[in-house]
């Protein structure tokens, strides 16, 4: 028996939004044999484009019962039942966070009109219920209410069991099928060709144009965990509903995918992406030349388009770097804007300090060089090489003065030992300090994959 569902809501998401009205046509494979309707009082106003779009006003539903009223009922039409809906997660996802609320707990096999009309009618240019219903002649003079959309969509149900001659339906309600979990807008066959592997996907949406960027060590794997569960908030349901193609690039190592996966972000901008699009390089050792002729380093947060000496995850570690380079190198702490007060200068040449004019700028300066020469001598140059995407080649990531400088594949017998030969076979990428920190991170734990240069 299918139970063949439509409800309206007062939003799009359940968790914040309740119902209006419910409709549930009970059908055993040949006809309808029993129905069910009611308005529910969503204890809530219903937004003006609501009532515009469904004709349910706050006057029409201030008498209707409450979901937890009519929850029973639903709960025991529904309950051993196969739940179908056009765009079946979102009513099966506001019905099971209501009847849970309700104390009922719904766990139904689902089927989805919009993905089985992909599959058993092929080739039409929407699979939405009006175009369905206008391309099939069915009529519905109910458009957007319940019982008008759950009858529209218990005809249409009932045509795919007459056409479904290559089986459909019935490998859709296999047990290890997982299909009716995918969004209603994404082909199986885009989760088929994913594979077990390292690398990076994209989800994109109905234009092509990508709204997500993820990285896996296994692509297939944790692509499906995207559509797992049954969350009930207004940023999920939107992003599944916009996912209508896949694609993915294969990555040597997880390494490899959780670089390319940051630079994608950068390079994309996805609008489902959150938190490396607000990742920034936190600090920086910058050094610039006052109008009296002397250098002076001081530590600022990121400038966009000032490349710092030295970048810093914090305040306090850049302080602490300097502090040592004022120390090791008798430079001045006014000039490097440690001392901030009008107190003599306490640096280590007290009485003849440069923030006084007491130095010539042209013997200062040669200190702040030898700083910065052994600070970038400081700066690690190395690659890691790791499993390549096939058996005769290695991935090969570049850390050339402490910056990344981009990735590749090598050849498993090139011996990558020269680096400005070794920068033939790299793709130069940007970078940030998120990049350098897992890959610096990655070479501490696994030194045995690690190729140092003499530069």
């Amino acid at each position: 028996m299918y139970a063949i569902v439509d409800i309206e809501t007062t939003g799009g998401h359940a968790s914040a939004n309740g119902i209006t009205e419910i409709a549930i046509c009970i059908h055993d494979g040949k006809k309808v044999t029993r129905r069910f309707e009611t308005l529910v009082n969503p204890q809530r106003d219903i937004p003006v484009y609501i009532r515009a779009l469904t004709g349910i006003t706050n006057e029409m539903v201030q008498t209707a019962p409450v979901f937890e009223d009519v929850a029973h009922e639903i709960y025991h039409l529904l309950k051993g039942q196969i739940f179908v809906a056009h765009n079946v997660n979102f009513d099966y996802s506001f019905l099971r966070y209501h009847l849970n609320a309700a104390g009922y707990d719904l766990n139904a096999n689902k089927l989805c009109t919009v993905r089985l009309g992909r599959k058993i009618m092929p080739g039409l240019m929407s699979y939405s219920l009006g175009k369905l219903c206008t391309h099939l002649g069915i009529q519905n003079n109910s458009r957007h209410r319940a019982m008008g959309d759950a009858e529209a969509t218990a005809q249409l149900f009932g045509l795919y069991l007459k056409s479904d001659t290559n089986n459909h339906i019935a490998q859709a309600l296999k047990q290890n099928s997982k299909e009716q979990v995918l969004p209603a807008n994404l082909p199986k066959a885009d989760i088929e060709a994913l594979p077990n592997t390292p690398g990076v996907y994209y989800f994109h949406d109905q234009k092509g144009k990508v709204i997500y960027v993820g990285k896996a060590k296994n692509i297939r794997k944790r692509v499906c965990s995207h559509f797992t569960g049954n969350n009930p908030n207004a940023q999920r349901q939107e992003f599944l509903k916009n996912i209508y193609h896949i694609s993915h690039q294969v990555c040597g190592t997880e390494l490899v995918a959780f670089v390319l996966e940051a630079v994608e972000i950068k390079r994309l901008w996805p609008k489902y992406n959150r938190s490396l699009k607000r990742f920034e390089n936190t600090y920086g050792l910058y050094v610039f030349e006052d109008q009296r002729g002397y250098m002076r380093l001081v530590v600022d947060k990121h400038r966009k388009y000032m490349p710092a000496v030295y970048a810093c995850n914090s305040l306090y570690e850049g302080r602490n770097l300097l502090l040592n380079l004022i120390d090791t190198y008798g430079l001045c702490p006014k000039l490097c804007f440690i001392q901030k007060n009008d107190q003599p200068c306490n640096g280590a040449n007290v009485g003849a300090c440069a923030c006084e004019g007491h130095e010539l700028p042209n013997v200062y300066n040669e200190r702040i060089q030898g700083a910065l020469n052994e600070l970038k001598k400081a700066l690690p140059t190395f690659a890691i090489r790791d499993e390549g995407r096939t058996d005769d080649e290695h991935s090969c990531i570049l850390i050339e003065d402490g910056r990344f400088y981009g990735m590749g594949y090598i050849s498993h017998y090139y011996d990558a030992d020269n680096i400005q030969a070794l920068k033939n076979y790299l793709t130069p990428y940007p970078g940030n300090d998120y990049i350098r920190n897992i890959v610096t991170g990655y070479a501490d734990r696994f030194p045995q994959r690690k190729v140092s240069f003499s530069v």
